[in-house]
């Protein structure tokens, strides 16, 4: 016996929930499990286009959102290995913005990064972060965005105070 959706609904239960498909004329299920990150985050909106929402502390203010429609991301012919492919495929990726005007970020934020890596700022005042390390374009545009993420952390990072054990160490060695 063919059973149709509806009774396949019914004889499945919560447990089976519709998939979106490209085709509306196609219909998908999913096994949603106990553990699915709907139930283990249910107040969590789970959206990754949009900025999470992390409370701010002093000195390292960066959430690790970096809105794309402010970053200009361009393609060029990367060098190197590849045969063929590397005369016809733009994998290498430019991957910059407006350090000054750039309001998801602190102005102390923007300070640290201009001065830790003025070498990698243009004379018209954006940082520039290039990747041609893998022949997929794909790859290099996520190692692009993760160095940008390193930058912004690790000028973001404020070193603990020291212990009262390391000052009286550095003080007996000094006498």
């Amino acid at each position: 016996m063919l059973l149709s959706r509806p009774n396949i609904l019914r004889s499945l239960g919560r447990t089976v929930a519709p998939c979106r498909s490209l085709h509306n004329t196609a219909w998908l299920w999913c096994f949603r499990s106990a553990v699915s990150l709907d139930k283990i985050y249910p107040e969590s909106d789970l959206d990754l286009t949009k900025p999470q929402q992390i409370p701010k502390t002093k000195g390292h203010n960066f959430s690790g959102y970096v809105p794309m429609d402010k970053v200009q991301v361009t393609y060029s012919r990367s060098s190197g290995p590849g045969g063929q492919n590397v005369n016809k495929i733009n994998t290498k990726v430019d991957l910059r913005f407006h350090l000054a005007s750039a309001e998801w970020l602190s102005p102390e934020l923007k300070e640290k990064l201009a001065t830790k890596h003025k070498t990698s700022i243009t004379s018209d005042g954006f940082l520039v972060i290039r990747s041609d390390k893998t022949r997929s374009q794909q790859l290099n545009l996520a190692e692009a965005m993760d160095k940008l993420r390193h930058l912004i952390y690790t000028a973001a990072f404020v070193p603990p105070p020291p212990a009262v054990e390391d000052i009286e160490r550095a003080r007996r060695s000094h006498c």
